[in-house]
């Protein structure tokens, strides 16, 4: 069903909702559909458990702790742990032996505090902060009022709590903090598998740390969709429907592509090239139509970049036979690209309902200082550990293309 969203059964890789539709053809666009209408019953307090929402904290970088499948001892790593070559840490000499920089003093500060917590289980989290990262700042919002505030910025965004209130007190207290979010089990490093999600509720409570899950919590009830919004939200299901069924051969056919220049691969590279340029879709009928032009100027490069008749000769049959099926497939792709667009409005719903209950507020940073923003995004898991992204791609893909990293890699 989504096999190709856990990218060797670890928790490495996830694919946006809407992208479902080139990767796994109309049975990807039914289980977006089945997806959003299960997130959307779980919000309007008619969950059957079809699907949990877990929260993406945008953390860096991500640690894998717990206890060793192969020896019992605790361990810590990045997700360098499921290397060819594992990189796992028992020790602070491990750290030094497999790490460097940044990273390797990150880990040091992890194998000391983690290990306090009684952890049965390997869990792989988002480090929000350690010691000396958390700044204390006054904070003007818009109304003008100003509040002490607690900083830390572990990747993209700006987390804030106001110093005074109780998860403020808890933060300032702590050496580190860290949000669980997904559990491995297996025998051995290399046979781990993955299943989102961590019960966080038997682990040693440590006033060195700061942990939570990254389930989502609407404690406030602002969440809820009501009776006259979920009619809403069917219609744009129903449409997404719709939509789907007139395009169920093309996106059955390319969803077998794997060629960088075939139709499919290609087709998904022209819609996220909008993400990329900071800009929403046009219109369903201009998408669909610019998509022949994006197909051809990519080919052409190819063609040019070749020195000799016989290395062009390659590519230009490619183009050819690329443009002629996008001929022949005029009113497929139209329908294609409104499945596409009709989903990412549909995700969009969701995601404006669940943002409105945040714990932790969220910034980024502009040429005038902090402004408001939402959450990385969310991850909505079926009862089988199965899961696609909930992200809004021009708020946050679009700042963690372009943002610099404080963190080393390695």
């Amino acid at each position: 069903m989504y096999n190709d969203l856990l990218v060797e059964d670890k928790n490495t890789h996830l694919e946006h909702l809407e992208d479902d539709i080139i990767n796994n053809g109309s049975e990807g666009g039914d289980n977006a559909i089945n997806f959003l209408k299960a997130t959307a019953d779980l919000l309007s307090g008619n969950s059957t458990k079809g699907v949990n929402v877990t929260v993406k904290w945008d953390g860096a970088p991500a640690i894998v702790c717990g206890p060793s499948p192969e020896n019992g001892k605790f361990f810590v790593g990045t997700k360098s742990v499921f290397n060819k070559t594992p990189k796992i840490n028992y020790t602070v000499q491990d750290i030094k032996n497999n790490h460097t920089g940044e990273v390797a003093n990150i880990l040091q500060d992890c194998l000391r505090y983690l290990s306090t917590l009684g952890l049965k289980e390997i869990l792989q989290g988002d480090l929000l902060y350690r010691q000396g990262t958390v700044k204390k700042t006054t904070y003007k919002s818009s109304s003008g009022k100003s509040e002490q505030m607690l900083s830390f910025q572990p990747n993209t965004i700006v987390y804030m709590v106001p110093e005074a209130s109780g998860l403020g007190r808890k933060i300032n207290s702590s050496k580190l903090g860290i949000i669980f979010h997904t559990t491995y089990k297996g025998k051995t490093f290399d046979k781990l598998s993955a299943k989102f999600g961590a019960n966080v509720s038997k682990l040693r409570r440590s006033p060195s740390v700061f942990f939570d899950d990254a389930s989502y919590k609407d404690v406030s009830g602002v969440a809820t969709m009501t009776i006259g919004e979920m009619q809403s939200f069917q219609k744009i299901l129903n449409m997404a429907g719709g939509s789907l069924k007139k395009s169920k051969e093309l996106l059955n056919k390319i969803k077998t592509e794997t060629n960088t220049l075939s139709v499919g691969v290609q087709l998904k590279t022209y819609l996220n090239s909008f993400i990329r340029a900071a800009t929403d879709l046009p219109s369903t009928k201009e998408t669909a139509s610019e998509f022949r032009k994006f197909f051809l100027d990519r080919t052409q490069k190819e063609i040019d970049s070749k020195k000799t008749d016989k290395g062009k000769e390659k590519y230009i049959i490619v183009q050819k036979e690329g443009l002629k099926f996008i001929d022949s497939q005029n009113e497929k792709i139209y329908f294609a690209c409104a499945t596409y667009k009709t989903l990412q409005r549909a995700k969009q719903v969701l995601i404006d309902k669940l943002n409105k209950a945040k714990s932790i507020g969220t910034y980024k940073t502009t040429p005038k200082g902090l402004q408001v923003t939402n959450p990385e995004g969310y991850v909505a898991v079926d009862k089988s550990g199965k899961a696609v992204k909930l992200v809004d791609r021009l708020e946050f893909s679009v700042q963690n293309f372009t943002a610099a990293k404080n963190w080393d890699k390695k």
